[in-house]
């Protein structure tokens, strides 16, 4: 066994006059969860469908858990999931009997299918749903059931695409939950999202794909590093002593940044804590009040926009790419 669950070099795939993947290349660790951000259209999708042997690539290696997915892909389909971003359940029946149908659909046999779905639905918090017909079901509790469906065979990989679109804050939370517990025994989770913040929260490493290629990867705070050090924000309370503020704090005049409408002061700091503490200090022997003192770390949102060559983020619309 490998120490890599995907492996994807020099991956390219043409339509037309087109490059979806323009040599990409992707490294996921088993037992991790890998997000793949990037603008629409930049490719996510076209790779997740590669990746699930959905898609014929045209040029370059792609193996997942060890198989290449297009001389080995029935080998590839026995050990992975797919949770798409509209769920594939059947609205009349109930969870149990939706999960059944999905074991019974992988050939596990009826009394498999019945011991498997109740193991995923005490799994996910779900026993208590009884036949209530999953129409009635909450967003959250729809989608644990359609993560819940997809696991139904305990595949080694599981392609999360864009997972919690829709989703009020509760229910995101919900899936996050279950997402985590899922790495937590083992299975390795590719995750594409929109939602910034859900890459931030959940994924071990994070590569950002925009025109078919990978411009960046790494953590979450290594990518933040790739746009700039941490800044002091400082609201003063007397916006006549704004320029005296200024003068006080860590670092070069000539680097604060000054917004007068809101009496804000933004400086950046190489050295987070001992920065933070001279604001105060300095501040507080001026007689300089401050209605808010915070340290500031670039967000994955930053990272984003700087990082992609069309600066746009991820958008409510999925990519407008042909279908195999």
């Amino acid at each position: 066994m490998t120490a890599d669950a995907i492996l994807v070099e020099g991956a390219r795939k043409r339509y037309g006059e087109k490059d979806a993947l323009a040599g990409l290349d992707l490294t996921v660790r088993r037992g991790t969860v890998h997000g793949l951000l990037g603008p629409n259209g930049a490719g996510k999708t076209t790779t997740v469908r590669i990746l699930a042997t959905l898609l014929r690539h045209d040029e370059g290696l792609v193996r997942v858990a060890g198989h290449d997915v297009r001389t080995e892909a029935r080998e590839v389909r026995r050990r992975i999931g797919l949770l798409g971003q509209h769920a594939a359940l059947d609205e009349e029946l109930g969870g149990r009997q939706n999960l059944e149908m999905f074991g019974r659909l992988h050939h596990l046999g009826a009394r498999r299918a019945g011991t498997r779905a109740d193991e995923l639905l005490e799994r996910f918090g779900l026993t208590d749903t009884g036949r209530k017909p999953v129409r009635q079901f909450s967003g959250g509790m729809r989608r644990r059931l359609d993560l819940a469906a997809s696991l139904i065979t305990d595949p080694e990989v599981l392609f999360l695409d864009e997972p919690t679109t829709g989703l009020d804050p509760r229910g995101r939370g919900e899936v996050w939950e279950s997402v985590r517990s899922l790495v937590g025994g083992g299975t390795t989770v590719l995750l594409t999202t929109q939602y910034l913040e859900e890459a931030d929260r959940l994924a071990d490493r994070i590569s950002v794909v925009d025109e078919g290629r990978v411009v960046a990867d790494g953590t979450a705070d290594e990518l933040k590093a790739k746009v700039g050090v941490d800044r002091i924000d400082v609201v003063v309370r007397d916006g006549a002593r704004l320029d005296e503020a200024a003068a006080l704090l860590p670092g070069e005049r000539a680097q604060v940044s000054v917004d007068a409408d809101r009496r804000r002061l933004s400086v950046p700091v190489a050295d987070r804590t001992a920065s933070l503490a001279e604001t105060v200090r300095v501040l507080a022997e001026a007689g300089i009040e401050a209605e808010d003192i915070a340290l500031r770390r670039p967000t994955l949102d930053e990272v984003f926009l700087h990082l992609t060559a069309r600066g746009t983020g991820p958008g409510p619309d999925r990519e407008k790419e042909v279908a195999a």
